[in-house]
């Protein structure tokens, strides 16, 4: 019994990171029908500021307010790179598919050798707080506070965005976008700025899960943002392209596959398990978990 509870709290640590890279690529993907391949770098810059803000922002430290604050500084950073992306490379490209992907993904790779360049290639310790080295007991399970953290943290974010697709300006012309960007337009609406608006959030989001991400996993290193992205856009798929609880309902799927799975079986079989699940539901619900069949 309490290794099914420590798997499932673990499994639901590991998809809270999974939904945290995916809510924002879900939202733009939605809004801008932009397939951004850059999200990841995103993730890097939010880790790696968050890890030097620690160390050299005054204020900022490892512990109690400081952390916090370094969070937020992580946060700040990647949602500024995402916007800046946006304004310089997406919105040029917005109906250019294929030059799209060859930016987004020039762009990643670039990130990460200019990550590299700027702090080396290997993994770096993360300054973690104490209490998130320390474990919480919970039905007789030792459970890491790491994977506590961000069970806590992807609540919080899908509660926030929520509340600001239903109750706010903005997210009300973000979901209408989503449902036909075409009318939005039709009726005065300036779309774009919801474009750039959502560069923010998914890059706030990417860079929180950098940020908690390398408390979880102890380190931070270049490559990180790059392998989380591919579990994310599997997360997208499987939840529903645009669907931010599809992406919810995935990530805890995945999630929880590739723990049970992993510690059950052979290690990496969790991985491929993901897969299959992903081509199952491409083959019986090729809309996702959470999204609507496309009519002639």
């Amino acid at each position: 019994m309490n290794t099914v509870v420590l798997l499932t709290l673990t499994g639901l640590g590991l998809a809270a990171l999974y939904f945290l890279v995916a809510s924002g690529l879900s939202l733009v993907f939605g809004l801008a029908d932009v397939l951004n391949f850059a999200h990841g770098l995103f993730l890097g810059v939010g880790a790696y500021a968050t890890w030097w803000a620690s160390g050299n922002l005054p204020g900022a430290g490892p512990d109690g307010f400081g952390f916090v604050l370094a969070v937020v500084f992580g946060v700040l950073a990647g949602s500024f790179v995402a916007v800046l992306v946006e304004l310089v490379l997406i919105r040029p490209l917005y109906s250019r598919t294929i030059e799209q992907v060859l930016v987004t993904v020039g762009l990643s790779l670039a990130g990460v050798a200019l990550l590299q360049a700027t702090w080396g290639a290997d993994p770096r310790p993360f300054p973690r707080p104490d209490w998130s080295r320390d474990v919480t007991s919970v039905l007789g399970a030792q459970v890491p506070n790491a994977g506590l953290l961000l069970i806590v943290a992807a609540v919080v974010v899908l509660g926030a965005l929520l509340a600001f697709l239903r109750w706010t300006r903005y997210g009300l012309i973000i979901r209408a976008g989503v449902e036909n960007r075409e009318m939005v337009t039709a009726l005065g609406i300036d779309v774009r700025k919801a474009f750039t608006l959502v560069f923010a959030i998914g890059g706030a989001a990417a860079a929180l899960a950098g940020a908690l991400g390398g408390v979880y996993f102890g380190t931070v290193s270049p490559g990180q943002g790059g392998s989380l992205l591919i579990f994310a856009f599997i997360v997208v798929v499987i939840g529903g392209m645009g669907s931010v609880v599809g992406s919810a309902y995935a990530a805890v799927a995945v999630g929880l596959l590739q723990q049970f799975v992993n510690y059950y079986g052979t290690s990496g079989l969790g991985d491929l398990c993901v897969v299959g699940l992903l081509a199952v539901v491409l083959l019986l619900r090729p809309q996702g978990l959470a999204g609507k069949v496309a009519h002639a």
